[in-house]
């Protein structure tokens, strides 16, 4: 398997870099990680940590090429929550840390997804957004309906309310795992937070690595844009990146 590979973490204007991105590779198989610290709740870095280690830790230990990619997906997603539910076991349900999360698993020419809450995944092909995620959140309800437009996402005042998330509750959060979606030479796989998306246009992703500049150089780009746009209130900015090479 032949990729190019790139992760990028800013803190934007916040006191605390509450985001985690990780990447997981071998020579059969890849793993892209984002997870999100919800900092209205207690200790979001510190969930985003311990959700983070635990997918990590996890896919180094199972046999790769993963035999049954979505269900060890669905397990990541499981393993992770139940770690943050154990977090905050001794908190009042409110105050418990939660995070948001998207996982990328590439093997075999195909790449599968799962991801709760409002940080995305984005298949890129030929300069355009080919695919991505759907939030779990309730400005993503409203688009759904055709209450507002995709333009209106980003700053409709609701943006921030995600319907679904890491620890907290008991149960297992609402999540969704993907069918598998084929790779072509060029593919470009992205993972990122809220603050990453929210301060760059669908065609800008779709853009990145245009006119042949390396992948790290345009995650760069992008992380760059969406801070200066989302300036003086930006999130924390982060986001992996894979392009498949076949």
């Amino acid at each position: 398997m032949q990729v190019e590979l790139a992760e990028l973490s800013l803190i934007g204007d916040r006191e605390e870099n509450q985001d985690r991105v990780a990447i997981g590779h071998s020579p059969s198989t890849a793993l892209l990680l984002a997870v999100d610290g919800m900092g209205g709740h207690a200790d979001g870095a510190r969930a985003a940590g311990v959700a983070t280690q635990t997918i990590v830790e996890a896919f180094r230990r199972i046999n790769q090429p993963v035999f049954d990619p979505q269900g060890f997906l669905h397990q990541l997603v499981g393993k992770a929550h139940a770690q943050l539910v154990k977090l905050g076991a001794e908190l009042r349900i409110e105050a418990r840390p939660r995070a948001t999360c998207a996982l990328c698993l590439v093997q075999d020419g195909f790449s599968y997804w799962a991801h709760v809450g409002d940080s995305r995944i984005y298949h890129l092909r030929n300069g355009q957004v080919h695919e991505r995620t759907r939030d779990h959140s309730h400005v993503e309800l409203l688009l759904q309906e055709g209450l507002i437009t995709e333009d209106e996402i980003s700053d409709h005042p609701m943006r921030n309310f995600v319907e679904s998330c890491l620890g907290g509750n008991f149960a297992l959060p609402g999540m969704t795992v993907t069918a598998p979606h084929r790779l072509q030479q060029g593919d470009l796989l992205l993972v990122c937070t809220d603050g990453f998306w929210t301060g760059v246009a669908d065609t800008e992703i779709g853009g990145l690595c245009a006119g042949g500049e390396n992948l790290d150089t345009g995650l760069r780009r992008l992380g760059d844009q969406a801070v200066r746009s989302n300036n003086p209130f930006s999130d924390n900015t982060s986001a992996a990146a894979l392009r498949w090479l076949g």
